[in-house]
């Protein structure tokens, strides 16, 4: 969709500004993602069968990386979850253009989405 990675970066950025309000009631330990450079939250809700998502972050992208996994892996089943590897990092080209720390994060939100899709299946 994008020529470079600039527009992809920015683009993600605006993913983020995109996200649903997270209250600051669910800024607690449990939902923190730990092994990130910044403070990230994910709190996932299990309800008639799916999984929903919700989550934040003090830095825009990171909170344009949660915007994208948010979209891709929320309000989907345990087995629909663990079906879908992150193959798309790859393709879109962010473990290249992505620092090793932000990197690193990333890999700690999938770990904290797949976990709970394990716990739920």
């Amino acid at each position: 969709m994008f020529d470079n990675w600039m527009d992809r970066y920015q683009y993600i950025i605006d993913l983020g500004k995109a996200l649903p309000t997270y209250p600051d009631e669910w800024k607690i330990a449990d939902y923190k993602i730990e092994g990130c450079q910044s403070q990230v939250w994910i709190r996932p809700e299990v309800k008639e069968g799916t999984i929903h998502f919700a989550a934040i972050s003090d830095a825009a992208i990171v909170s344009g990386l949660i915007a994208l996994l948010v979209r891709i892996y929320s309000d989907r089943t345990a087995a629909e979850i663990l079906a879908t590897p992150p193959d798309f990092l790859a393709a879109l080209g962010l473990d290249k253009h992505l620092s090793p720390t932000r990197s690193n994060g990333l890999h700690a939100m999938l770990e904290r989405i797949f976990a709970v899709a394990r716990a739920a299946s």
